[in-house]
């Protein structure tokens, strides 16, 4: 099959001995999103107006501002701060001061549905998820066109938990029949057998905790722990090589 332009990060992360093909699509991902958040866009009327709307979540906010650009980083707040205080000018205005002893009243100001949506909203969550969708789907696409790469995924180190279950569940919209039998049957595979790697991985890291262990070599496990979080919990420490 001719490499497309779309299909490329996904063949390179599977082609990378990483942990989890899908996490290491991802990464690359988030740091472009906070590139093109701080970069020229920020000054841009249509990306002011999704960053005012949207937010950033508690984690992002953080990357956000470890970056260099605290100038653009404080003009983006400053926009963000002035939406999200008329929205609730305009919503505590409209509640009417009423008490009820006899009845108990319920809220139908709006702010709570309000906060819910700005906690539950980022503006580089979002940007990161419509892409890796739609890695998700070239996975798919790969699996039944390019005959080379079944093999690439049977080969791969696994996927975390999270990307585990979402190929699972996604599969039967994009595959069916035997096709399908068969990416499940590598899914699972690959996943199963990594994670029994993985697991040996952390129980020798433990190991290395005993005195009767410490002039023992450490194997594979010096970094097991990074490696551990990112299989369980789909997470990036600092210190996890992908």
């Amino acid at each position: 099959m001719k490499e497309q332009l779309y299909t490329i990060p996904v063949t390179e992360a599977f082609e990378s001995d990483c942990e989890c093909p899908l996490c290491k699509m991802k990464q690359e991902l988030e740091h472009n999103a906070i590139e093109y958040t701080l970069g020229p866009s920020y000054m841009e009327d249509d990306n002011r107006a999704m960053t005012d709307e949207l937010g950033f979540c508690t984690e992002h906010i953080q990357k956000l501002y470890q970056e260099k650009n605290r100038l653009g980083l404080a003009l983006i707040l400053s926009t963000h701060m002035q939406k999200v205080t008329k929205d609730l000018h305009s919503l505590t205005g409209s509640v009417k001061n009423e008490v009820s002893f006899f009845k108990r009243k319920t809220d139908s100001s709006g702010i709570s549905s309000y906060i819910r949506e700005l906690e539950h909203n980022c503006f580089i969550c979002n940007r990161m998820n419509q892409t890796i969708d739609r890695y998700i789907d070239t996975i798919f696409h790969l699996y039944k066109k390019d005959n080379h790469f079944p093999e690439k995924l049977r080969n791969s180190k696994g996927f975390c938990t999270y990307h585990f279950a979402a190929l699972f569940d996604r599969a039967p919209h994009f595959l069916s029949n035997d096709t399908l039998t068969q990416f499940r049957t590598d899914l699972q595979n690959v996943y199963f057998t990594n994670m029994e790697r993985m697991q040996e991985d952390i129980e020798w890291f433990i190991n290395k905790f005993d005195y009767r262990y410490q002039n023992e070599p450490w194997k594979n496990a010096k970094d097991a722990l990074p490696r551990s979080i990112l299989k369980t919990h789909s997470a990036i420490t600092p210190d996890t090589e992908l």
